[in-house]
């Protein structure tokens, strides 16, 4: 039996703005933690049980820990995670696959994954590491369970760390209206990357006629040009639904006067397959970072070694998602690609290679945009003889020759692209006048301010402008993106009379 999330959350929220004008460190937080439990438990009850038993077990085990510093009772605290981890997530899929069928009990077919168990795993166990290097953390019970439980990001994170989220559950609130605007704009702009535009990459105008549908339709013969664009799409589709959700989770946290991490950063105009990482589901990039490739590039000093762990780092990062061929093929070729470029580097300060900076930096992005893209496939693809069909298709010359999606899917997929790099363009050009006008200002005379030609001066009015409005995009970006959401509903249920909407992608994570 469970509750339903939506009669819940008005609740949740209620609990929440309590709490927020509570003074008492202990009230403040019991409240958040009796909302973030009711918000989980409209998943399932018996989710929430697995839930608290990893909190205690993590903030009894950080105990002893921080008492036997050793590697074994690290090594040991790992592994009661990996082990509850294992038995929901990865276990299933073997059983289900007929694995061991002669032994198997009965109640292992009833196993559910708790949503969110991957990310508040990792949760705890950074809590582990974090002890075990020494950091000032003396989180109590109730600190450490809120950690734990967070609402706005226990189901699909961002990964949290609880050096910085400790001081924000001990400070005073403090009203600020800088909080409420960009918490209102992060929510707006998430539900608007999430509802509109990701829903639009994945079903299309036309139902059946979007990224989902093409991935489906790989045995009735892609072109190759079909393979590119559904790579790219599928890459912008979950680009715009995570991304969107973790601006709604950043924003909603934010309300609260609570920063949690951020997760994006302009990921698609990256020059580099490692800048990449670095903008792209950054919570978890920077956690298998920390706790999985620095260790383990430590651990040995070949001088080949560093290459194995990156291959590592990525196939388990595969791994992550699922125990599934084609995501460990996903983790694998990206560790390749993390290989490939350092040795790229290393031959281009051997060979001197100098090329003019604008077409050095235009081939460095074209080459990893599109190595990234095809990485999508065996991220999307429904198992690995779809993958390396669409993989053929893309290297087959005559696979160019003629098309299979509809017309309407290159329109609006190409138009979706461009759109967002013009976006990314635009955004880079104005921060770049607003940068130069305030150095300008900041070093000039004011004899030489007052002499600024009209060009200038209208230079900078139009940079501060940008700025007022960017600051307080909310205030009309609402009523735009209502009307346009809208819009893209009504032309949706034009063509069908069911309006059906993607779920959050990284709930089944």
């Amino acid at each position: 039996m469970t509750m339903d999330l939506w009669s819940v959350l008005p609740v949740v929220l209620l609990l929440s703005v309590v709490a927020w004008n509570l003074r008492s460190h202990k009230g403040r937080q019991a409240l958040l933690l009796l909302a973030s439990y009711l918000f989980y438990s409209s998943w399932g009850y018996s989710f929430l049980v697995v839930l608290i038993a990893s909190s205690l077990l993590n903030f009894f085990w950080g105990s002893l820990l921080r008492r036997h510093l050793t590697l074994s009772y690290l090594w040991s605290g790992a592994a009661l995670n990996l082990l509850l981890l294992g038995f929901f997530k990865y276990l299933p899929p073997l059983l289900h696959s007929g694995w061991a069928v002669s032994w198997q009990p009965e109640f292992f077919h009833d196993i559910v994954m708790p949503v969110g168990i991957s990310f508040w795993t990792f949760q705890g166990l950074s809590y582990l590491y974090d002890v075990y290097r020494e950091e000032e953390i003396d989180p109590s019970l109730l600190e450490f369970c809120l950690y734990m439980a967070f609402w706005p990001t226990v189901l699909s994170g961002p990964v949290c760390r609880l050096p910085n989220m400790l001081p924000q559950f001990r400070k005073e609130p403090v009203f600020s209206w800088e909080d409420i605007s960009a918490g209102t704009l992060r929510i707006i702009q998430g539900l608007f990357m999430k509802m509109v535009l990701a829903q639009l990459l994945a079903s299309g105008l036309t139902p059946g006629q979007g990224v989902a549908a093409g991935f489906d339709q790989v045995k009735s013969g892609l072109g190759g040009l079909d393979v590119w664009l559904l790579a790219i799409g599928f890459g912008f589709q979950l680009f715009f639904d995570f991304a969107g959700y973790s601006h709604i989770i950043i924003g909603g946290a934010r309300l609260f006067g609570i920063q949690v991490p951020e997760n994006f950063h302009r990921p698609f105009v990256s020059t580099t397959p490692s800048i990449f990482w670095t903008r792209w589901h950054m919570s978890l990039s920077f956690w298998i970072r920390d706790y999985v490739f620095v260790p383990l590039a430590a651990a040995r000093r070949e001088h080949w070694w560093p290459y194995g762990v990156f291959v590592i780092s990525m196939t388990l990062f595969g791994l992550w998602h699922s125990a599934k061929l084609t995501f460990i093929c996903w983790g694998f070729y990206h560790g390749l690609l993390l290989v490939a470029h350092r040795l790229g580097q290393q031959a281009k300060r051997q060979f001197a290679i100098k090329l003019p900076h604008l077409i050095g930096v235009l081939l460095a992005w074209g080459a990893t945009f599109a190595f990234i893209s095809l990485g999508w496939i065996f991220f999307r693809a429904n198992d690995l003889h779809e993958a390396f069909s669409m993989f053929r298709t893309v290297l087959t010359p005559a696979a160019y020759r003629h098309v299979a999606m509809p017309d309407s899917f290159y329109v609006l997929t190409a138009s979706l692209i461009v759109a967002y790099f013009l976006f990314e363009g635009l955004r880079t050009l104005l921060s770049r006048l607003r940068l130069r006008s305030a150095e300008a200002a900041s070093h000039a005379p004011p004899a030489i301010l007052r002499q600024r030609d009209l060009e200038s001066s209208l230079t900078v009015i139009a940079v501060e402008l940008f700025e007022f409005f960017a600051q307080r995009m909310w205030w009309w970006l609402t009523p735009i993106m209502f009307v346009l959401a809208l819009f893209v509903s009504l032309a949706v249920l034009n063509q069908s009379s069911v309006l059906t909407t993607t779920p959050f992608m990284y709930t089944i994570f």
